[in-house]
């Protein structure tokens, strides 16, 4: 049983058979920690002991991508295994920095689930909270709070990829009303945005080029975002659908007995549209 502080029950896991998942899953968990362990040691794997956080932070983030593409692909196998590989990459760094005195696993781990109960006052406290609008106003203000933080700006991750930093712009000043009502409504900003960059194109002024890009990119991310889709994942998912109906043209063209450099735009044009149109849509 976990307990928290005074504001929030005592936890404990509820059912039989929860518990005894749970309980495999710490014996396997405490298995990857000893063998992260052994691995790391003197006599160990001479790769494993050269590594450090920067090296592991490499692989930690590949990892990561991994497991997207299989929760993409709707692989439960792939998903468990890539997930897999996730989880021996925070246990590996945990490991370097035990070796550091900086903190445990267990530590890792502790500090987890207080927070997780302790963000969640409308599930392990008396608070109540009706929808998961304000759970997420809950959080924000929880985090803030916490981290002592003076904006709710505060604390997005400057290396995260631009559209993950501006769908999380957006989803932080929504949680506070400041918001589209809608998709449409956040569309009809797009055309607005786009019909300035029009403009800026036709002064060919680059700073104003570059700022009206910039904020067709924000708008756009916007409207995805209001309808629920996760902008990185629509345009790896636009990225896949090109690529592949390139490699059809290519395709094509070598069975006419031609290289990509062979062809006008006219005909890889003409090809790209009998490709499109019979290509099957990508699964969401």
């Amino acid at each position: 049983m976990l307990e928290t502080d005074s504001t929030s029950k005592p936890f404990k896991i509820q059912g039989s058979e929860k518990m005894d998942d749970a309980r495999r899953a710490g014996e396997k968990f405490a298995q990857l920690v000893q063998i992260l362990d052994t691995l790391r040691d003197e006599g160990g794997c001479p790769w494993d002991r050269k590594q450090d956080e920067k090296s592991i932070t490499n692989y930690f983030l590949e990892e990561v991508y991994e497991a997207i593409d299989a929760i993409l692909a709707k692989d439960p196998s792939a998903i468990s295994e890539e997930l897999g590989d996730v989880l021996m990459e925070v246990v590996f760094l945990a490991r370097i920095y035990k070796e550091k005195d900086a903190f445990t696993i267990s530590e890792v781990v502790g500090k987890i689930n207080e927070k997780m109960i302790r963000r969640h006052p409308h599930v392990f406290g008396d608070k109540k909270l009706e929808n998961s609008e304000e759970v997420l106003n809950e959080w924000l203000q929880g985090k803030k709070t916490e981290k002592k933080r003076k904006s709710f700006f505060e604390g997005i991750v400057e290396t995260a990829p631009a559209l993950h930093t501006a769908y999380q712009v957006g989803l932080r000043a929504s949680a506070y009303g400041f918001d589209w009502k809608s998709p449409q409504a956040a569309l009809q900003k797009v055309k607005e945005e786009v019909a300035e960059l029009e403009k800026a194109l036709e002064s060919e002024t680059e700073d104003d080029i570059f700022q009206e890009l910039g904020d067709v990119f924000f708008a756009l991310v916007n409207v995805s975002r209001l309808l629920g889709r996760n902008p990185e994942i629509c345009l790896r998912k636009a990225s896949e659908k090109f690529t592949m109906r390139f490699q059809q043209i290519e395709k094509k063209l070598l069975e006419n007995g031609k290289e990509l450099g062979d062809a006008d735009l006219e005909e890889m044009d003409a090809l790209w549209e009998e490709v499109k149109s019979s290509a099957p849509k990508l699964k969401k």
